[in-house]
């Protein structure tokens, strides 16, 4: 993407001197009066990386593959998670290849060291390599594989040209609203469909807004974004920002952090979806933002000590002496729906 027409969001502070500053771009679209927020650039093109997981599941609960092979809310919320790989994650993960009559060579998404401390510590001192179950998108992917066992597909999933991918590719088409006309491939191997940040915005609304009884693509969105907040701990994991938030928040919205500082939310509450990407490319800048916005929509109380860690910090250094924070600026900071 160009980082033409993005804006100061966050600013980092070391004592009393700004010491750096992420810009970004963000867009809020209300379901019914379209967009009630933004900064930047609403039509800054980017890639969404792992924050529209979301989108990717849709076909597989859409087509009825899930129904067929048995999937419960777990294996929606692993579908949709960029998990830690810890063994609340891989154990759920290898019974769910199991069920296909699968295994883990399977897989097309590459092996991974998990973030998981423990699973971390037990591979290390087991001598142990890592494999593709550890991979943070392996749920994603076993969904890719009941999709294609559903569709009658070959092993290759991650192809561009493959059934999964082109289902995947017309599912994105029409909750963007956007013709789909680029990929890049991601860090799982899978194609990652690039659209306008005003496109995946309105995307999220449309998720907020969807109803059981609106269709089957409706019904697959409330299935998908119920399936994230019931499970916060799978799409994450302890210690991450997506699983903290969405703890946080008892249920007021379902939110997924992507690569590259990209980060979207789904507030049904309020009929609301959030996208937001920053420039250069920093976590922590995209979670202070989407933090700030959820808090200001008012799902995420401001007194909540997550809201203060991922808008404030405080951050310190290695003696755990307190040496500065984060601060959202005043434009993000002051705005309400």
């Amino acid at each position: 993407m160009t980082h033409s027409g993005d804006v100061e969001l966050v600013e980092v502070h070391r004592g009393p001197i700004r010491e750096c500053v992420h810009r970004g771009h963000a867009v809020i679209v209300h379901a019914d009066a379209g967009v009630i927020g933004s900064w930047g650039d609403p039509d800054a093109y980017i890639l969404p990386r792992s924050s529209a997981k979301m989108i990717q599941a849709l076909p597989l609960v859409q087509s009825g593959a899930a129904d067929a092979a048995g999937l419960t809310a777990e294996h929606l919320a692993l579908a949709c998670a960029s998990h830690n790989g810890a063994a609340i994650h891989t154990e759920r993960v290898t019974r769910w290849l199991s069920e296909l009559g699968l295994g883990e060579s399977d897989l097309r998404c590459g092996p991974q060291m998990p973030d998981d401390l423990h699973a971390r510590a037990d591979l290390v001192c087991s001598h142990t390599a890592p494999d593709q179950r550890h991979n943070n998108c392996s749920g994603k992917h076993s969904g890719f594989l009941t999709l294609s066992r559903h569709l009658g597909a070959g092993p290759e999933y991650n192809d561009p040209d493959h059934p999964v991918q082109t289902a995947i590719a017309q599912s994105w088409a029409e909750v963007t609203d956007e013709e789909v006309t680029d990929y890049a491939i991601d860090g799982c191997s899978a194609p990652n469909f690039a659209g306008s940040l005003r496109g995946f915005a309105h995307a999220m609304a449309r998720y907020a807004s969807a109803t059981e009884d609106g269709g089957t693509q409706q019904a697959a969105m409330v299935r998908l974004r119920e399936a994230m907040m019931s499970h916060p701990e799978l799409v994450a994991g302890e210690g991450r920002a997506c699983t903290k938030l969405m703890r946080a928040m008892g249920r007021g919205a379902a939110v997924k952090t992507g690569a590259e500082g990209v980060f979207f939310a789904i507030i049904p509450e309020h009929r609301i979806g959030v996208a937001l990407k920053i420039s250069d490319g920093a976590t922590r800048g995209s979670e202070a933002a989407l933090t700030q916005i959820l808090a200001n929509i008012g799902v995420l109380d401001t007194d909540h000590p997550v809201y203060t860690e991922l808008t404030h910090g405080p951050i310190r250094n290695r003696r755990d002496v307190e040496t500065g924070h984060y601060q959202v600026v005043n434009a993000v900071a002051d705005w309400r729906p």
